[in-house]
């Protein structure tokens, strides 16, 4: 089990308001089945909701201290009958090694020999079409605007 700090606490609970549980835990309580889908779930998503059904809030703590030190994960949030942990993935480190490729970026994050807003060169002249402007519509006031009253009959 490890600590967070109060600023990637934060973060991650900010990360995690959008997630949907993903494992529930209910009448049977922490069984290893339930512990193992915990562990699948923390490599795939580093960061899950757990729903834990049952009122008592003493019974829904010890449930996430068992599980933050079975699993060695950190406990973001207990709010109500949700929780929320975070375990980073170290397979993630390596990004060569999960499939993904990094491209080589200068400073303010551009990428080399682009440059921004830049388009592609055309042969031949640039054609341009010109509109021409309406007139602005004139609207004619009406009894309801308040501009004409009415006339007495």
């Amino acid at each position: 089990m490890f600590q967070l700090t109060p600023a990637q606490r934060r973060d991650l609970r900010a990360k995690a308001h959008h997630l949907n549980p993903v494992v529930s835990i209910a009448g049977n309580g922490l069984t290893p089945a339930v512990l193992a889908e915990i562990e699948r779930s923390l490599k795939a998503h580093e960061l899950i909701k757990v729903r834990v059904y049952g009122d008592e809030r003493a019974v829904r703590e010890d449930i996430l201290n068992t599980v933050c030190t079975e699993l060695g994960c950190a406990a973001v949030q207990h709010i109500g009958k949700l929780l929320v942990l975070f375990r980073p993935n170290p397979d993630e480190s390596a990004p060569a090694a999960a499939g993904k490729t990094t491209r080589p970026r200068i400073a303010g994050g551009k990428l080399p020999g682009v440059s921004s807003g830049a388009r592609p060169k055309r042969d031949g002249p640039i054609r341009t079409t010109v509109t021409s402007e309406r007139a602005p519509r004139i609207r004619k006031p009406t009894a309801g605007s308040g501009r004409i009253k009415k006339s007495a009959r």
